[in-house]
């Protein structure tokens, strides 16, 4: 029973663990924001 409760809340951890890792990688990418350019008179 105690293996059994250690290996699901391992499961769930590493479950846990991706997904904050998917997240991570994700949020990293951040458009690059370009000014308008300005016509000179």
């Amino acid at each position: 029973m105690a293996d059994n409760y250690i290996e699901r809340q391992y499961e769930q951890y590493e479950a846990r663990k991706a997904a904050w890792e998917k997240a991570r990688k994700l949020g990293k990418k951040k458009l690059k924001t370009t000014r308008p350019k300005t016509k000179k008179d």
